[in-house]
């Protein structure tokens, strides 16, 4: 029997799968590098999804392009390996009833749903034929990246022939899936490098959110647990960079996200030590007005929290790690850290604070990573770190 693309009474559209988009060009220009132009490719994106279902939509962005972004095709089926889909699983994605689309700058829109069963942990791949010349801006980065692109319209290709590797993952940004359980938790992961799991070889799986969610599907909890990754490397709470500042970025990257109960925050580090080198922060780079002060990020978390909680999703916090050691570190913003922290531990207005401090520093200098949790860099966690995070976040505030 086919699967249902319609939904029943008692089914809801839950996030399966999203990404943390920003405009790929602002990563090329300090490089001085041009954009990345497709035309007449079939570009074909790999995720794992978190949550299961019998029917799924897509998301295209084109939030950051300029111009408009025109899909003459697309499709969607399961993985059988690295390099190839299920022919079986193969299915169009329309968008009201026709087979493309056209995205005007700054917008985004779902396909129509498609009837395909998915189960929590699977791996799929959406891909795209893009007919015309068009300057990607939209997209977001995994370790190792996931996507291709290959010549024509290769969409409901099973393999693509001769296809190269794309160092970014362009357009697609969420995945929606049916479910016919009862309603899940879904729990957005939001933050910066930490989070997204930017030291880890394959973040995907690596990651302390994808952690987390492995070590909850092993509990089976009932109602499921779905947890989700809105890392974002490089970003900050208080000011633009990489991405929009997470207060820009919360309601869209975390609040909108379908299903949403329930949101871990944990971000900072970057406002932190931005413009940080060697312990010195040159004023010619950061004036004195854009520096990242206690009071300044405590009010932006503060923020968060509360708009969280007017849509009546569950708040975690997160303490930020230490990073001595790290081009980071000063004695100056140590003392913030400290303080954030200090803040953090004494919210009562949150659901739960997860000590990722406690849970990361060395046991002879607290300052610093413990060596077994350390990447090597004294600011992003190895693979053993995202372990013990996910060990820390396990916490029963997730299964209310």
């Amino acid at each position: 029997m086919a699967a249902r693309a319609e939904p029943a009474e008692d089914e809801e559209w839950v996030a399966g799968w999203i990404a943390a988009a920003h405009d790929h060009r602002a990563l090329l220009l300090p490089l001085g590098m041009p954009p990345v132009v497709l035309q007449d490719q079939t570009v074909r994106q790999h995720m794992l999804v978190a949550a299961g279902g019998h029917a799924l939509r897509v998301r295209l962005s084109n939030r950051f392009g300029d111009q408009p972004l025109v899909v003459g095709a697309a499709g969607v089926g399961l993985c059988t390996g690295p390099d190839a889909l299920s022919p079986g699983t193969l299915r169009p994605l329309r968008f009201d009833g026709r087979p493309g689309t056209t995205l005007a700058p700054h917008t985004e829109r779902w396909s129509d749903p498609v009837a395909l069963e998915v189960t929590a942990d699977q791996r799929l791949a959406v891909s795209l034929h893009l007919p015309q010349a068009t300057v990607i801006g939209t997209g977001h980065a995994t370790s190792p990246a996931s996507s291709q692109a290959a010549a024509g319209d290769q969409v409901m290709h099973s393999r693509l022939a001769a296809p190269v590797d794309l160092p970014w993952n362009p357009i697609v940004t969420a995945i929606d899936v049916r479910i016919a359980q009862q309603p899940a938790k879904v729990v957005v992961a939001f933050g910066d490098s930490i989070t997204q799991g930017a030291s880890a070889a394959d973040s995907t799986a690596a990651s302390y959110p994808a952690r987390l969610a492995a070590r909850l599907r092993g509990a089976r909890e009932a109602p499921p647990v779905v947890v989700l990754n809105a890392g974002l490397s490089g970003n900050r709470l208080l000011r633009d960079g990489t991405g929009p500042r997470g207060l820009a970025r919360f309601a869209h990257d975390a609040l909108q996200v379908s299903g949403v109960t329930h949101v871990i925050v944990l971000i900072g580090i970057n406002d932190i030590g931005w413009g940080t080198a060697g312990g010195e922060r040159p004023v010619w780079l950061v004036p004195p007005w854009d520096v990242a002060t206690p009071d300044a990020i405590t009010a932006g978390l503060q923020r968060l929290v509360g708009e969280a909680r007017a849509q009546g999703v569950k708040v975690l916090l997160g303490t930020l790690p230490p990073f001595k050691g790290s081009p980071y570190w000063s004695e100056d913003n140590e003392r913030t850290r400290q303080a954030v922290n200090r803040w953090i531990r004494g919210r009562q207005d949150v659901d739960a604070v997860i000590d990722f401090d406690a849970a990361l520093r060395a046991k002879e200098d607290a300052l610093m990573l413990h060596p077994a949790f350390d990447s090597g860099d004294h600011l992003h966690p190895s693979e053993a770190g995202f372990a013990a995070m996910a060990a820390a976040a396990d916490v029963p505030e997730l299964r209310e």
